[in-house]
């Protein structure tokens, strides 16, 4: 599927765009695009790889304008550009909107004008049941891909679909890195809630998932990996276990925009998913605007499901968690 064709990363600097980067490298495609506003990353990737396949474009998906000329000839798109730290949205939410919202609008226009053949959109399990700006704006971005899915041409337009995740462990910004340095440093790993659980992936996992999407999708389809997860206290003493070093463990409570657990597929979506073996598929939501089907007919599939969460998939105890994080080779933070 790959071999020959041009394959766009957006926000492809970060450690997702770095992940999917290195699967694509060892493929036969020919050509890979890296388009971000960060020279300096840019610059930085450009020495790690030296590689000829590898070309990039400085642009901003807030504005068409800057990245519609970075489309042309595009085959396949990755588009992970976003804003993604939850303090920083809760305190600047209409610049997670320009961004996860505005800024996924224009790559699809993008795609369209240029002929993409399948673009897949990165999102987050806090869009399900949103309770912060952050995965407010990331729900919202899933609606228009589906939504924009309905207006494009099914013969000829691009196809675009979703792969939502939970925590990639050691990915930028993520808490595993956090408790590694507060370890080597000497100093308490702050927990914020020790019954908190949240899923757990590795950034190969979250490949692996863009992958399926490529091969699987459909239009409007959003994919889920199944995942295991674990408290919070768990990871931090499977942390400390992996080093090989204690600190103390200090509970500061839950932080603004936080929940106890995370959901992947809510229980609206669970009623018409598919299992996929180690994925579920969703489908879009096929409603036209038959006011009925709001108003006044109802669908009793839902109440005979649950949710998928943090809190009713596989449990790892410590142990577990150590062995997922001997697969990581590494508690930094993953370019």
């Amino acid at each position: 599927m790959f071999n020959g064709k041009v394959l766009m990363i957006t926000g492809g600097t970060g450690s997702f765009g770095n992940a999917v980067l290195r699967r694509f490298l060892d493929s036969g495609i020919s050509e890979i695009r890296i388009l971000s506003r960060d020279e300096k990353k840019q610059d930085e990737m450009r020495k790690r790889y030296e590689n000829h396949k590898i070309k990039f474009y400085i642009g901003d998906v807030r504005d068409y304008g800057s990245i519609k000329d970075a489309f042309h000839c595009v085959d396949y798109v990755f588009h992970a550009a976003a804003l993604k730290q939850v303090p920083s949205c809760e305190f600047f939410p209409m610049e997670a909107v320009k961004t996860n919202v505005v800024g996924s609008d224009n790559v699809m226009s993008a795609c369209v004008v240029s002929g993409v053949k399948r673009a897949v959109f990165l999102s987050t399990d806090k869009a399900a049941y949103p309770i912060n700006a952050m995965g407010m704006s990331k729900a919202l971005m899933e609606k228009n891909v589906v939504a924009r899915s309905r207006s494009v041409d099914p013969k000829t337009g691009p196809v675009f679909c979703i792969t939502r995740y939970g925590n990639v462990m050691a990915s930028r910004g993520s808490v595993i890195p956090l408790f590694s340095e507060q370890i080597d440093l000497g100093r308490p790993i702050t927990i914020t809630d020790p019954n908190m659980t949240r899923f757990l992936m590795t950034l190969d996992d979250a490949v692996d998932l863009v992958v399926y999407a490529f091969l699987n999708g459909n239009a409007g389809d959003l994919f889920i990996q199944k995942a295991p997860a674990s408290t919070i206290a768990d990871l931090a003493d499977a942390v400390m276990e992996y080093k090989g070093k204690n600190t103390d463990k200090r509970v500061i409570g839950t932080r603004h925009g936080e929940k106890l657990f995370e959901t992947l597929v809510t229980r609206e979506e669970m009623s018409r998913a598919t299992d996929h073996g180690d994925y579920y598929r969703i489908a879009p939501d096929g409603r036209d605007l038959n006011y009925d089907k709001y108003f006044s007919e109802g669908d009793s599939r839902i109440e005979s499901v649950e949710e998928y969460t943090s809190h009713n998939t596989k449990r790892l105890d410590v142990k577990g968690v150590v062995e997922l994080l001997r697969k990581l080779g590494g508690l930094g933070e993953q370019c």
